[in-house]
């Protein structure tokens, strides 16, 4: 056992979910595992400026921050934070980020364009992080631009369980839908954890933002399909994939999301959509709209996080919380 404790610190991204896993990891040692007691707040001029009141000398530090919206807000938190620890003599320094933005600039689609992925990546190791802990990065070769190690947890098996306490009894009527060619993989991931077929719907954007061709591959007639992505953002690709399978003879259709970005008219779409639920994580703290939307349901991550930050400060197996047996009693009857 490491002779530090692990410690928590939180930036205002999402404090619901940091106090979650504080929580969590107190239940899990039977210690009271509580967030450092830090001051973050703004000048007029909108510069952040960081205090951290308790000694963290030596310690093995977790700092839980989304770069949601505003992600460059998010984003600097997260960089001072960082090196305020580290100027404060931390053992070792982790950002638990459970949302990873700027994930969709991975590469140069066209020219002149940054590859903003990796420069997000070179100010997080330059402030000083030594390890990132993500959910759902949206290319998994983002690990690649980080020169330290990387745990990138799936929410897959937490919607596998989701899905089969849901679905009881009507198992076998379910077809997993990918939205679109580049995320069959990881419908596929949910796929094979659930033992159901695979369905892909195809899109033709003729100018960005803008869905101009839908087909569906697979037959969906009569069954139940659950589309499965990263990210849903503005919600117009789901909304349109949900009305194709249902054209298409889906009976009902209910979508898993890993982060609700649910920017703009998202929340307006979802609510008048033909899907019965849309499912999302609670890596970005949802509005009071998301919340207050009735096909909308948040499942938490909480669990799944704390036990890694405590499997990473014990320096023992995260890739083992990504099978049901070990992660059914971590969630204990939360889903």
């Amino acid at each position: 056992m490491p002779a530090t404790e692990p410690k928590l610190i939180s930036g205002n991204a999402n404090l619901t979910l940091a106090k979650g896993i504080s929580r969590r990891m107190s239940l899990h040692r039977g210690l009271s595992v509580s967030l450092v007691d830090a001051r973050i707040e703004r000048f007029n001029d909108q510069e952040i400026f960081v205090e951290v009141y308790d000694n963290v000398r030596g310690e093995d530090m977790f700092i839980i921050q989304s770069t949601s919206n505003p992600a460059n807000d998010n984003l600097m938190e997260l960089l001072i934070m960082t090196d305020a620890l580290r100027r404060s003599s931390a053992g070792r320094i982790t950002a638990v980020i459970p949302y990873f933005g700027y994930a969709r600039q991975d590469r140069r689609a066209k020219a002149r364009t940054p590859i903003s992925a990796k420069l997000v990546a070179n100010m997080l190791v330059e402030a000083g992080v030594e390890r990132i802990l993500t959910m759902d990065l949206h290319a998994a070769q983002i690990q690649g631009f980080f020169d330290i190690p990387v745990d990138n947890l799936y929410a897959s098996p937490i919607f596998a369980l989701d899905i089969k306490k849901q679905f009881d009894g009507r198992m076998q009527d379910i077809m997993v839908v990918s939205p679109d060619v580049g995320g069959v993989a990881r419908a596929r991931e949910l796929a094979k954890r659930i033992n159901a077929p695979l369905s892909i719907v195809d899109k033709r954007r003729e100018k960005p933002g803008e869905v101009a061709e839908m087909t569906v591959i697979g037959d969906v007639k009569d069954k139940i399909c659950i589309i499965v992505d990263d990210m849903c953002d503005t919600a117009g690709t789901l909304c349109k994939a949900a009305e194709v399978l249902m054209d298409n003879g889906a009976s009902e259709v209910h979508a898993y999301i890993t982060h609700g970005v649910m920017s703009g008219p998202a929340v307006e779409r979802v609510s008048k959509s033909v899907m019965k639920n849309l499912v999302l994580t609670d890596t970005i703290e949802a509005t009071e709209a998301v919340r207050n939307t009735p096909n909308i349901r948040i499942l938490p991550t909480a669990p799944m996080f704390a036990q890694s930050i405590l499997n990473i400060w014990n320096g023992t197996s995260v890739s083992s919380l990504f099978e049901l047996e070990t992660l059914e009693p971590i969630y204990d009857g939360q889903i």
